[in-house]
């Protein structure tokens, strides 16, 4: 696999950007040295994008990696986008974290940099879906754009080229967009053809903010604090299914064709080197039609998977609160 292959995106900085990416959130079931070594491997078979973030609990060993294969000739640093996230806790001190991030990961400058959540409520690493901090409060534009300021200063120094938000929605943007110095170049969601999100997909793309799509596959291995009897599958959707079939491929590889055709640009996750290794190829076969396309868009699932439930604040009726 070769990186001329692999689709790209243009950011509203000028950069380019891989058209997939390999997530590296699996510390729930994963060992830091297991995810650093896909990483090390999925680079190596043409990943260019690492979708890094310091609550992840890898980035030491990520750092490694990245370090290995830039002394082994395998690519240079600026054929990679290393990208990280600021934690809840860290959103008064974010030139602390991104420092930290830096060492860790062995770099200079970071492609992108996020906001990992649009508020500060913290959680303890493992706790149960049940569990609330006290401290937990509302979104807050105010304490938002705060944190930003700090990740525009970032920008400003060079440790960082474009910034990121995660995890937001559509009255979130507009309540802070137009006090933003530094426009945000990128922005996480969670997106899949269970969970299309057009209206944010729409607002972000009229703002010139590429999405980019965590949990593309349905995230059958997202930790059990996050699973509810109500979620579908994507990849367990009669017409994924059906679609998969015509193709000859997995319904992993339908599901990410759907994310990229959509405009987004999807971060998989996986260890295992036949499964990473597939979901690069996906996206240089064979596209899906508008036909198949349509019919994706047109089916009325509409399930959040990661519903943050552990971020609601005392007082607060349902995880839908946090997505208001």
């Amino acid at each position: 696999m070769t990186e001329k292959k692999v689709p790209a995106v243009l950011l509203n900085n000028g950069a380019r950007m891989p058209g997939i990416g390999l997530g590296t959130f699996g510390s729930d079931k994963y060992s830091p040295d297991a995810i650093a070594a896909a990483v090390y491997g999925a680079v190596k078979d043409g990943y260019r994008l690492i979708d890094c973030a310091e609550v992840y609990g890898n980035e030491r060993e990520i750092g490694e990696s990245i370090k290995r294969l830039l002394d082994e000739g395998v690519v240079k640093r600026e054929e990679l986008f290393v990208v990280s996230k600021v934690w809840n806790n860290h959103h008064k001190a974010v030139k602390e974290a991104c420092e930290n991030t830096l060492a860790a990961l062995g770099l200079d400058y970071l492609d992108a940099y996020y906001t990992h959540w649009p508020f500060p409520n913290y959680h303890a690493p493992g706790c149960d879906g049940d569990s609330r901090n006290p401290d937990s409060k509302p979104f807050s534009a105010d304490e938002f754009v705060s944190t930003y300021r700090q990740c525009e200063e970032l920008c400003y120094e060079g440790k960082i080229r474009a910034i990121g938000v995660s995890n937001m929605t559509v009255s979130k943007l507009e309540a802070v967009y137009p006090q933003l110095r530094i426009k945000p170049a990128l922005i996480e969601m969670e997106l899949h053809p269970a969970f299309r999100q057009p209206q944010l997909r729409a607002w972000c793309a009229e703002h010139g903010i590429q999405a980019v799509g965590f949990c593309p596959l349905g995230s059958p291995s997202r930790p059990e604090r996050d699973k509810t009897s109500e979620d579908i599958a994507a990849m367990e959707m009669p017409h994924i299914r059906a679609i998969a079939e015509r193709h000859g491929i997995h319904p992993a590889g339908v599901c990410l064709k759907w994310s990229s055709q959509s405009g987004a640009v999807p971060i998989p996750f996986s260890v295992k080197e036949p499964q990473y290794r597939a979901n690069l190829a996906y996206l240089t076969g064979d596209p899906l039609t508008e036909e198949e396309m349509k019919e994706i868009d047109s089916s009325s699932a509409d399930c959040r998977l990661i519903k943050g439930q552990v971020f609601l604040w005392e007082g607060a009726e349902d995880w839908q609160e946090l997505w208001k």
